[in-house]
């Protein structure tokens, strides 16, 4: 992921978050609910184009006990709760933001690497980490 932009093109985020899921182990992209999604066994990262009138490209994804809280309450501009899947722990992170707003490459691929951990076999887990 060396030659991916710090910051993704606000009006074209698709290709550095599909750069980013692509590159953990095991992970096969499909289209669900009409919408680019990357899955490990089950789903754990799904595009979000202006989805269900949310007002902002972004992505949604499975994250860890307590993480969605947290990240809405800090920062309720670049963080949400999405339709749907907010009510099991899911988290909504806002990818056409400038300035301050602006998503990062090592913030987006840890929040995508937490993702896939709370999804992924033990097997992919251990490839992820070198085991």
């Amino acid at each position: 992921m060396t030659g991916l932009p710090r910051h993704p093109d606000p009006a074209d985020p698709l290709p550095w978050l599909r750069e980013i899921c692509r590159a953990l182990p095991g992970v096969t992209e499909k289209v669900s609910y009409g919408s680019p999604s990357w899955f490990v066994q089950r789903m754990f990262v799904t595009y979000a184009d202006h989805h269900h009138g949310h007002p902002h490209v972004a992505f949604w994804c499975a994250a860890p006990p307590g993480v969605q809280e947290d990240l809405v309450d800090t920062d309720p501009a670049r963080f949400f709760r999405p339709a749907y899947v907010g009510h099991r722990g899911w988290l909504g992170v806002v990818l056409d933001g400038t300035g301050d707003d602006a998503a990062e490459l090592d913030e987006i691929t840890g929040i995508v690497t937490d993702a896939y951990r709370c999804v992924a076999p033990k097997r992919r887990l251990a490839e992820l980490d070198g085991v």
